[in-house]
């Protein structure tokens, strides 16, 4: 029986896309766009900072060596500020608050920086969830199975009564590995609502 809903953070709860950060900031060149995306979001820095090694402010001298000067002030902005309390995936806080009012347990597994411990209680969401555990507090980070296995054992949970809900396939498949069940979100709430009734989740 299910009576743990453990969820992913970034592209389940909040917003988490680049290209409409990038958006946001008024970033239409292309080749600009491509840099950006490359040398912060898909850089060996951000994998750092997900593995706790760096944080935003010693990573930023490093990212800032292949950004040339017309855009620094730009990429420092995504560095600092890309989430916002406002950005969250539509219909996943009334989904997190329903199911915690139907007596789950509401639990946040999540590869983040160390910057997540500030912005995580802005978000409207948060507020309904008994617990979380981070990559960079670990140094290890999804889907690597030791983190499932000290997640269970942080929170004295029972494999098998835990489902999580991730975007990544791979990040699910690991999960299941270890004894939980999985549903890959696919950024609908209503689907994810249906997938959950389906094991067998009051809603």
């Amino acid at each position: 029986m299910i009576r743990h809903i453990v969820f992913d953070m970034g592209r389940v709860i909040v917003n988490f896309s680049p290209e409409d950060f990038m958006d946001r900031e008024g970033l239409t060149d292309p080749e600009d766009r491509k840099l950006v995306l490359n040398e912060l979001f898909r850089s060996v820095e951000w994998a750092q900072m997900d593995l706790g090694v760096l944080d935003e402010e010693t990573a930023e001298p490093l990212v800032m060596q292949r950004i040339p000067e017309r855009l620094k002030d730009l990429v420092h902005r995504l560095l600092f500020s890309w989430s916002r309390p406002d950005d969250t995936i539509p219909g996943m806080e009334t989904l997190v608050r329903n199911l915690k009012n139907s007596g789950y347990g509401i639990w946040l597994l999540s590869n983040a920086s160390k910057a997540q411990h500030r912005y995580w209680p802005k978000i409207p969401a948060s507020r309904f969830f008994d617990g979380k555990l981070v990559s960079c507090d670990l140094g290890i980070v999804k889907p690597n199975p030791e983190i499932y296995m000290t997640f269970v054992r942080k929170f004295s949970l029972i494999p098998e009564e835990c489902v999580f809900i991730d975007d990544s396939p791979a990040n699910i498949a690991a999960a299941v590995s270890c004894g939980w069940s999985g549903i890959v979100f696919h950024g609908n709430s209503s689907e994810l609502e249906a997938k959950l009734r389906t094991l067998g989740v009051r809603i």
